[in-house]
Order: C-alpha cells, then structure tokens, then sequence
C-alpha cells in the first residue's frame, strides 16, 4: 500500500523558513515526478513546485521563484521544500504528491496520483 506522509509544517514570522519534508512508503518517489501544492481557506489548491523523474526538470511557480527550492535525498525516499523568505499569503495547507509519469512534470493536481495528508504553513505578520 502506498503511503505519502509531508511534515515539517508550523507557524512562523514573516520573513523566517521552515523545511518541508515529503516521505513515501510503497514507492519510490525517485521513479516519480513529485509536486508541492497548497490550498489557503477558501482558494483552489495550487501548485507550488514540481520535479520530474530523474531530477531533469523543475518548475516553480512565480509566487514563490527564488524563495523556495524542492530537493531530494533518494536514500532517504524523501523530498523537500525549503522555504524562505515567507510571507503571510504563502499561509496554506501545503500537500505532497507523486505522479507516475516518466517524463516531465505537471502543476494540475489531476495529475497526481498520489497524495498525502498535508501539512499547515502558517506565517505571520
């Protein structure tokens, strides 16, 4: 069964980092194109950063190029997000997700096809 757990999550000051954390079991996530997204109350979630198979293409979104950056230990089965500079709208629900193609990455979430629990990045003023 897989299993794709984010954590790393907390509340912050503007302007402070925090490092997401994004663990599978079941899988490899190396084998996997790997997105970040985020949902704030009330908005549609977004997609934040991907990866795609084999490390060969990365994208950001513009909300966030330059401050965040996505990164993986393979040992470890995991992928980060190391986010600085936050500001109090990068405030959501932020979500790991796994994506069996083999090539490329995509910022729609019906692309995923599997997807963790969440975890909250709250950054206040």
């Amino acid at each position: 069964q897989v299993q794709v757990v984010e954590s790393g999550g907390g509340l912050v000051q503007e302007g402070g980092s925090l490092r997401l954390s994004c663990t599978a079991s079941g899988l490899s996530l190396a084998d996997y194109a790997v997105g970040w997204f985020r949902q704030a109350p009330g908005k549609e979630r977004e997609g934040v950063s991907c990866v795609s198979p084999q490390y060969s293409k990365i994208y950001y979104a513009d909300s966030v190029k330059g401050r965040f950056t996505i990164s993986r230990d393979n040992a470890k089965n995991t992928f980060y997000l190391q986010m600085n500079s936050l500001k109090p709208e990068d405030t959501a629900m932020y979500y790991c997700a796994a994506d069996r193609r083999t090539y490329g990455c995509s910022k729609q979430t019906s692309s995923y096809d599997y997807w963790g629990q969440g975890t909250q990045v709250t950054v206040s003023s």
